[in-house]
């Protein structure tokens, strides 16, 4: 994956997003083990710190864990991946809807585009 920053947001939370995409999606499988914090910096161009400070909030989230001496792994947890692809998708869902009432559309005209955007 490329990982391009904006300077709008911190890195490390544009990071923990990034890197939680990639693992709810199954890019970064179930149980695979990660990088060294220094490998994956350098993977990923930013600052070992900046990563450390990104591993540390999937950690927080139980979406990565540490295996002393081993190093760090993604969650077997699937139900916790399904929970959080559960959430992050209904959030998109959200903030769509909203987007669209801004300009105008609302309930069954925004499906009418879903099933032209669909269709391509």
């Amino acid at each position: 994956m490329e990982y391009n920053f904006d300077n709008e947001r911190p890195i490390y939370i544009q990071l923990v997003e990034m890197l939680k995409t990639e693992i709810i999606s199954g890019r970064i499988k179930s149980g695979e083990k990660l990088p060294s914090v220094r490998d994956f910096a350098m993977k990923v161009k930013v600052n070992p710190n900046t990563m450390q400070k990104a591993l540390s909030e999937l950690e927080k989230e139980n979406l990565i864990y540490t295996e002393r001496t081993n190093g760090k792994y993604v969650t077997d947890d699937s139900k916790l991946i399904a929970d959080i692809k559960n959430e992050i998708a209904s959030e998109q869902v959200r903030s769509f809807i909203k987007a669209m009432n801004n300009i105008g559309i609302y309930g069954r005209e925004i499906e009418q585009y879903m099933k032209i955007e669909g269709n391509e």
